[in-house]
């Protein structure tokens, strides 16, 4: 604790009365400091905000490098093939489930 009061000087009751709520003060954010050190939940969610924000603005840049490098040719057909798809998302996905099948058969029997 500081002692605010200057060495060899008479202590009157406002002085002191001072001294004690500049101490009650500093024992309070003494003691919000540990708190906030004791309080694991806090210091993960604090770190996994961080992590998520990390990882968000890499795949940003990811998905816009990507964008950027690919020719237009090829991101007009790939957009004609999602809008297929998904126009005739019960064939496809009855394809992926036929594809599926096959494939387990055929590993079931020895990949003949």
């Amino acid at each position: 604790m500081n002692d605010n009061t200057p060495t060899g000087q008479d202590s009157t009751p406002d002085a002191l009365r001072e001294q004690a709520r500049a101490t009650r003060e500093e024992l309070g954010h003494t003691v919000e400091a540990l708190a906030a050190k004791a309080d694991i939940t806090a210091q993960a969610k604090q770190k996994a905000d961080i992590v998520r924000q990390q990882v968000q603005d890499t795949a940003v840049h990811a998905w816009t490098v990507a964008r950027d490098r690919t020719p237009e040719p090829v991101r007009e057909k790939a957009a004609r093939a999602v809008t297929t798809a998904n126009r005739n998302r019960g064939l496809v996905i009855g394809g992926i489930a036929a594809l599926t099948f096959v494939l387990v058969v055929r590993r079931q029997r020895g990949g003949r």
